[in-house]
Parts: C-alpha cells; sequence; structure tokens
C-alpha cells in the first residue's frame, strides 16, 4: 500500500511537470509566431510528443485513482459479493489489455522505432522515445490491476 502511494506521488509529479513544460512550450509557440513574427519551427511538434505522454500516462494514473471512466451500473445495482466478483473480472481484462496491447505491442512498436531509425521531422529524436510511454504506461495499468485485485477493499472505493 506504501508503494501504491509512491508511485502514485511521484506519477502526479511527473504529469505535472509534463504538463509544466507543454504549458511553456505552446506559450513560446504563440510569442514567437504571433509576437516576434517568427515561428519557432519545433514547438508544435514537442506539444504533440508531450500531449501523448500526458495523455497515456495520464490515464495509468487515473486507472490506479480508480476515477477512469467506467460504466458501472451493473456493479452498484449488485450485492457486495457480486461487486467483488465483478470488480475482479473487470481487473482481470484491464491486466489483459495492459499487458497484450499496451506492453506488448507498444515494445514491439519501440523496438521496431528503434530498429529503422525512424525520427521526429522537427526535432529530430527518435521516435522510439516517444513510444515509450504505452509499455511504461501499459506496466503501471498492470500493477494497478493486480493491486485492486489484491486489495479488493479498495475495489469498491
Amino acid at each position: 500500500m506504501k508503494f501504491k502511494r509512491t508511485l502514485d506521488k511521484y506519477l502526479e509529479m511527473v504529469l505535472i511537470f509534463i504538463m509544466g513544460i507543454m504549458v511553456i512550450d505552446v506559450l513560446w509557440q504563440v510569442l514567437s509566431r504571433y509576437v516576434l513574427s517568427s515561428p519557432s519551427s519545433f514547438t508544435d511538434e514537442l506539444a504533440g510528443f508531450l500531449l501523448i505522454w500526458v495523455g497515456i500516462l495520464g490515464a495509468a494514473y487515473v486507472a490506479g485513482q480508480r476515477q477512469h471512466l467506467a460504466i458501472d451500473l451493473l456493479i452498484q445495482k449488485s450485492s457486495i459479493s457480486n461487486q467483488k466478483k465483478l470488480n475482479n473480472i473487470i481487473n482481470i481484462c484491464i491486466a489483459i489489455f495492459s499487458l497484450s496491447v499496451m506492453v506488448v505491442g507498444g515494445m514491439w512498436l519501440v523496438i521496431t522505432r528503434f530498429q529503422f531509425n525512424v525520427s521526429s521531422a522537427a526535432l529530430q529524436i527518435p521516435l522510439g522515445y516517444v513510444y515509450l510511454v504505452m509499455p511504461l504506461s501499459g506496466l503501471l495499468m498492470l500493477y494497478y490491476s493486480i493491486y485492486f485485485i489484491i486489495h479488493p477493499s479498495e475495489n469498491l472505493a
């Protein structure tokens, strides 16, 4: 439980940092385009990459906080024992998705981008670094789903 709280705090700080960099980047983009009349060439691409990271990493964070979008009418209408069973089934599905799509598929995406030396147009950074958020976020979601299976009382929060 302490590890989860620590992980949540670090993930929160990373997301705040990424959002801060993204705000500065977009402000610079607007300033350079409209005030200096000399648009910066990298700001648009950087904002897109940061948005990818904050969106996908943010999805893992909200999954760990049990604040993700869910249609839980069936769970609400069920008895407590059935709620635990349904939550376990849901967490198992999340774990399977996280492992197969996010971790395995994400690693395939990262490895192939590095193998084929695919770089971004403006920043000239390998796109494998951009897509690294997929397996990282998948591992976080996998951890959270396993955590909520082991600690079912937090599942009903």
